[in-house]
This record gives structure tokens, C-alpha cells and sequence, in this order.
């Protein structure tokens, strides 16, 4: 009667390879090729498959080994250094890949099992929470900063303002513009500051075309402050003001 075999399916040459070595507990950068040889081509000639392709990948690596056994026989050969080389090192190399990768993924498979027994709840927070936003301490927007210190920049940009103006045209009189818009200028200058996140005190100042204009903006900058939406940062004294917006653009 005979006696039916149920052989280990393996992934490929190197996984058998592998399987072979770790079983005769060898070493791998010693491996006796005569031997392991023997067991691989006994195990290829019990396989039974009608898939060439996965056939052919185990004749490869048998072809190789019998080609490693032979040149083991033969004396061996020598590198540039002067070494001997050893017909296995590159077999070796692709196993110690293969092995690192294998278990590489038996540590993914433990991760994702591990993770799919974590479980997720939404958040429940109560509206007020969600709405609570913490007071603005005013002392930490201002730093160092005084209100002398923006009350030297604005007397400058004024008399810059004046300094532009036309000795000889000014003579001629001048046209009076509509009522400037303090929350069109508001929303401008809050726009602005959002939108390059950092920007110096002087040149917003620079930018405003009229007296009004520049004392309106510099009103707009308090409120803004105020209010926790602009940091003013002064590093060291006589240094630029810089203004800096506390909210995403």
C-alpha cells in the first residue's frame, strides 16, 4: 500500500532554501551545499504541479546549486585583493535579503491584526467645550511692546506722509475724497495681514495714501490687537515692529 506525502508548500526557491537550512540548523554563511542540495532536489522531485512557471523557478535555483557544487570542487578562485571567493557568497546574500523581507512581513501581519482589534469612538464633546476659546491675555500680545513705541513709528510715517507732498501743486488747492470706510479698511487690513501672516508695522503705514488713511489703519491696528487677532513682536528696542496674524489664512 502506498503511502500517500502531503508536501509543505513553499513561496518559491529561496523560501525552500531557507526552510532546508533552518531545519539542519546550519549556518547560513557555512551552508554545506553537497547536502542541502540533496534535500532540495528530493523535495523538487516530489512536486506535483501543472504550473511551469512555478516548476521552472525551482529547476533554476536546483541548476544553481549543482553549478555551486561543482565549483566547490574545483579550486577556488581569487579577487583582486587576493582573496579566495567563495562560490556561495552570493547565494548567502539572497537568502539574508530574502529572510530579512520575510520577516518584515510577519511583523506587518502582527501590526495589522494588532490594529484591527482597536476600536474607535466619535468624539462626543458638548457644544460649550467646542465653543470655549481661552481668554486673550493682552500683557503676551504686547510683550515688550509700548504704546510710545507705536506712537514714535506713527509720528514718522505722518511726517513722511508730509514730506511727499507737493510744495508748488499743493498751492493749487485739493481734491476732498469720500469719507474713508472704517469697516471696508478693517476688513482690508485684517485681509492683508492673513494673507502674508507676517508684515512690518512701517510698511502697512507706507501703504496708505492719505493722513486719514494711515490714522485709521493705525486705529484698525489697536482694535485688531485688542481683540487677539494680530501679535505685535518688537525683539529688541528700535527694531522693526512686526505685526503677526494669530489666525489661519
Amino acid at each position: 500500500m502506498a503511502i500517500t506525502v502531503k508536501l509543505q508548500a513553499f513561496e518559491g526557491p529561496l523560501d525552500l532554501l531557507l526552510h532546508l537550512i533552518e531545519k539542519n540548523k546550519v549556518d547560513i554563511y557555512d551552508i554545506p551545499i553537497v547536502e542541502i542540495t540533496r534535500q532540495y532536489l528530493d523535495y523538487i522531485r516530489q512536486m506535483e504541479t501543472e504550473d511551469m512557471n512555478i516548476m521552472s523557478e525551482f529547476l533554476v535555483m536546483a541548476s544553481t546549486l549543482i553549478d555551486i557544487k561543482c565549483r566547490m570542487l574545483l579550486p577556488r578562485e581569487v579577487d583582486e585583493e587576493g582573496e579566495e571567493e567563495d562560490p556561495r557568497a552570493e547565494l548567502v546574500e539572497k537568502l539574508l535579503e530574502y529572510k530579512m523581507y520575510k520577516y518584515m512581513s510577519y511583523e506587518l501581519k502582527d501590526r495589522q491584526l494588532d490594529a484591527g482589534r482597536n476600536l474607535f469612538k466619535k468624539p462626543t464633546v458638548p457644544k460649550e467645550i467646542m465653543e470655549y476659546r481661552e481668554p486673550v491675555d493682552y500683557r503676551q500680545l504686547l510683550g515688550d511692546m509700548t504704546l510710545s513705541r507705536l506712537q514714535a513709528v506713527f509720528r514718522d510715517i505722518l511726517k513722511k506722509q508730509e514730506d511727499r507732498i507737493d510744495p508748488i501743486r499743493s498751492r493749487y488747492g485739493k481734491i476732498e475724497k469720500d469719507e474713508i470706510n472704517m469697516d471696508e479698511k478693517a476688513a482690508d487690513i485684517e485681509a492683508c495681514i492673513r494673507m502674508h501672516r507676517h508684515l512690518r508695522f512701517r510698511d502697512l503705514l507706507k501703504e496708505q495714501s492719505s493722513r486719514m488713511e494711515v490714522i485709521v489703519t493705525f486705529l484698525v491696528i489697536l482694535e485688531l490687537m485688542k481683540v487677539g487677532k494680530i501679535q505685535i513682536v518688537q525683539e529688541h528696542i528700535f527694531d522693526e515692529i512686526l505685526i503677526a496674524s494669530t489666525e489661519a489664512a
